[in-house]
């Protein structure tokens, strides 16, 4: 899984840099905004680091396939203007995802009560994806833009999106239910 992991790193900085390189006469904000992956394909690696943990590889693995679905197709190939479901995709798998991190955290606790994990498990995800639409706000408050297309759908976008990624959690949650009943 490791050497997986890697190759697939490989890709997507070899990916990212060649799209880089073809904006070289763009603006500041955009080389910057598509250079952002070198950072957040790294970020599992530097959660390890800071906190002295170990993640799962298989974690790992589903946060490089995102990045690279979601900021590398979807940002620097423009996926989310180029196809329209290509941003409730992401936002799904986002909330599988967290809800993925979620069951990480519960490790560490010491209540193994179902109803309760559940609940922090569809909480996290709620919280994941609202703050992620903050930042999607305050980035285009800063920089300008409308990636929560506010212009087009009002906050639909916005909402739809947290709604996919609750669903994520829910479709985690269920996989999580049956894996802890059949222990």
């Amino acid at each position: 899984m490791k050497k997986l992991n890697a190759l697939l790193i490989i890709i997507t900085l070899a990916c990212s840099t060649f799209t880089i390189l073809g904006e070289l006469d763009q603006s500041i904000v955009v080389i910057l905004k598509d250079a952002s992956i070198f950072l957040t394909i790294f970020l599992p690696y530097i959660i390890e680091k800071i906190f002295k943990i170990e993640l799962p590889e298989g974690c790992k693995t589903i946060w490089i396939i995102f990045i690279f679905l979601a900021h590398y197709l979807g940002v620097a190939a423009e996926f989310y203007n180029k196809w329209e479901g290509f941003d409730k995709v992401t936002h799904t798998m986002s909330g599988v995802l967290s809800a993925y991190v979620a069951a990480i955290i519960l490790q560490y606790n010491k209540s193994k009560k179902l109803p309760f994990n559940i609940l922090f498990i569809l909480s996290f995800t709620w919280l994941c994806a609202g703050l992620w639409e903050v930042f999607e706000f305050t980035c285009n408050y800063l920089f300008g833009g409308d990636a929560q297309r506010v212009a087009a759908t009002g906050v639909s976008d916005t909402m739809w999106d947290m709604i996919v990624a609750f669903f994520g959690s829910i479709a985690f949650s269920i996989y999580y239910i049956i894996k802890t009943k059949l222990k």
